[in-house]
C-alpha cells in the first residue's frame, strides 16, 4: 500500500441482502405472461411466494455447476500448476492422444494435494473434496470435462442464446467494460445522463481461469465495479464520491469484495498481443485505472504464456471503500426505491430464459430512479407491465474479427 499521511481504518461490514420481490411488484408481469408461466406458478400471491422461494434456491444451486465448469477450465488453461501447453477445445483430441491432457491432469492432482498459497487450487481442492463422493479425483475431473464437452455441443445446436440450464460461472473479462464506457459516453453526449450519484453492478464476476483468454498467474480479482467508477470519472459523469452497490449470489464473490475493503487492492491487466485488438480497445486497456489508482509493476506471466502484455493498477483505498456488496438474486429479489442512476449487468442475464429475464427487468426497474438506465449486453423482452423502454444500443467491436464484439442495450425507467 502507498504511504498515507493519515491512518485509514478499514471496517468490514456484512453484505447487504436483497428482499424477496413482493407479489405486487410482479403481478402485472405474471398476468401479461400468463401463457408462459413455468410449471408450478400461477398469477396469485400464494403461488408466487412458494415458487419464487424455490426458484431462488434452484438458481443459487447453479453456482455449484459453475464451479465445476471453472475446475475444468483450470485443467485446460491453467499455468500456475504446470508447464504443459494449454489445451484449446479444438485441439483436445490431438492433445489427448499426445499425452498432454494426461500430463496436465497429473500436475493438477499434485497441485491439489498441496495447494500452498495457490488460491485457485485451494478452491478446486474444496470442490473436489465436496463433490467427488467415492470416485478418484482424476476420474471426477475427467467426467466433468466430458460433461462440459457434451454441454458445448448442446448449446451450439440451439438457436437462442440463453444458457438457462448452464451452471452460473463467475468468469469475468475486461473488454465488456470498454463497451459500457462507450455507451455511457454516448448517453452523456445525447444529454440523457449527466451525473451518477448511485450506481449498481449485477454479477461483477471473479477472475478465475474460465476461458482461453483468462489466466491464473495472479490472484483472483474483480474488475467491473472498479471499471465503472473509472469510466464515470473519466467521462465527467461521477459525483464527487459516487456509491456503487455490487449485487451477487456467490458467497465467494461477496467474501472477496468484503475482504477487498480491508487491504490494498491491485488489479492485473494482461492482454494477449496476438488477439488483434482494435486501436480503440488497446487505448481503453492502456487508460484503465488512471482515474482510480496508480500504475505499478505487474506480475510477470510464466514462460508458458507467450506474447502477453501486462499492466497493473493499485486502486486507491477510497475507491475500494465505495463498493457495497449485496447478496441479492435479481430474478426474484429486489431493493425497491434504491434510486440508482445506472445499473450495469453484462454476461449475466444470458444465463436465464425469457421469463426470468422479464422478472429481472421488472426488479431492476424497481431499483432505478425515474429516468435511470440499465446497461446490459443482453436484449431483454419488452413487457408492457414493466416500466422500462429500450432507448437505443451501442455496438463495440473488440478485435479485427468483428464477431468479437458486444452490443450494449440502453433500457430506461419510465
Amino acid at each position: 500500500m502507498r504511504r498515507l499521511a493519515l491512518i485509514v481504518l478499514f471496517v468490514v461490514f456484512p453484505a447487504l441482502a436483497g428482499n424477496p420481490t413482493p407479489f405486487a411488484g410482479v403481478r402485472g408481469v405474471l398476468e401479461e405472461l400468463s401463457a408462459q408461466l413455468p410449471a408450478g406458478l400461477a398469477a396469485d400471491e400464494a403461488s408466487w411466494k412458494t415458487w419464487s422461494k424455490q426458484h431462488n434456491a434452484d438458481i443459487r444451486g447453479r453456482l455449484d455447476q459453475g464451479d465445476l465448469d471453472s475446475m475444468v477450465n483450470l485443467l485446460l488453461f491453467g499455468t500456475s500448476f504446470t508447464t504443459q501447453p494449454r489445451i484449446a477445445i479444438e485441439t483436445l483430441a490431438e492433445q489427448t492422444r499426445s499425452g498432454v491432457l494426461r500430463a496436465r491432469l497429473d500436475d493438477l492432482l499434485r497441485g491439489l494435494s498441496a495447494p500452498g498459497n495457490n488460491e485457485r487450487l485451494a478452491v478446486v481442492r474444496g470442490i473436489v473434496d465436496a463433490k467427488k463422493v467415492n470416485q478418484p479425483a482424476g476420474t471426477f475431473i475427467l467426467e466433468n470435462l466430458q460433461r462440459v464437452l457434451s454441454q458445448r455441443a448442446t448449446l451450439a445446436a440451439r438457436t437462442e442464446r440463453q444458457f438457462r440450464d448452464r451452471g452460473v460461472s463467475l468468469d469475468t473479462t475486461l473488454l465488456p467494460n470498454f463497451a459500457i464506457e462507450t455507451a455511457l459516453a454516448q448517453l452523456k453526449a445525447r444529454g440523457l445522463l449527466r451525473t451518477v450519484t448511485r450506481a449498481a453492478v449485477i454479477g461483477p464476476g471473479l477472475d478465475f481461469t474460465d476461458k482461453e483468454s483468462g489466466y491464473d498467474f495472479y490472484p483472483q480479482q474483480t474488475l467491473q465495479p472498479f471499471a465503472l467508477y473509472d469510466s464515470l470519472k473519466r467521462l465527467g459523469l461521477g459525483a464527487a464520491r459516487p456509491s456503487i452497490t455490487v449485487f451477487d449470489i456467490s458467497p465467494r464473490v461477496l467474501d472477496h469484495l468484503r475482504q477487498a475493503r480491508a487491504k490494498a487492492y491491485t488489479v492485473q491487466l494482461p492482454r494477449d498481443s496476438s488477439a488483434a485488438w482494435t486501436p480503440q480497445a488497446i487505448a481503453y486497456w492502456r487508460a484503465f485505472g488512471d482515474q482510480i489508482g496508480t500504475e505499478v509493476r505487474p506480475i510477470k506471466p510464466p514462460a508458458l504464456l507467450q506474447g502477453i502484455e501486462t499492466r497493473a493498477v493499485r486502486i486507491r483505498p477510497d475507491v475500494v471503500q465505495v463498493l457495497e456488496p449485496a447478496d441479492s438474486n435479481v430474478i426474484v429479489e429486489t431493493q425497491e426505491k434504491a434510486n440508482f442512476d445506472v445499473v450495469i449487468a453484462t454476461n449475466i442475464l444470458v444465463y436465464y430464459d425469457v421469463f426470468d429475464q422479464a422478472l429481472a427487468l421488472s426488479n431492476i426497474a424497481a431499483m432505478l430512479k425515474p429516468g435511470g438506465f440499465l446497461l446490459t449486453n443482453d436484449e431483454l423482452p419488452m413487457v408492457q407491465a414493466i416500466q422500462m423502454r429500450l432507448v437505443d444500443r451501442t455496438t463495440v467491436i473488440y478485435t479485427e474479427q468483428p464477431r468479437y464484439s458486444d452490443t450494449v442495450f440502453w433500457y430506461q425507467r419510465r
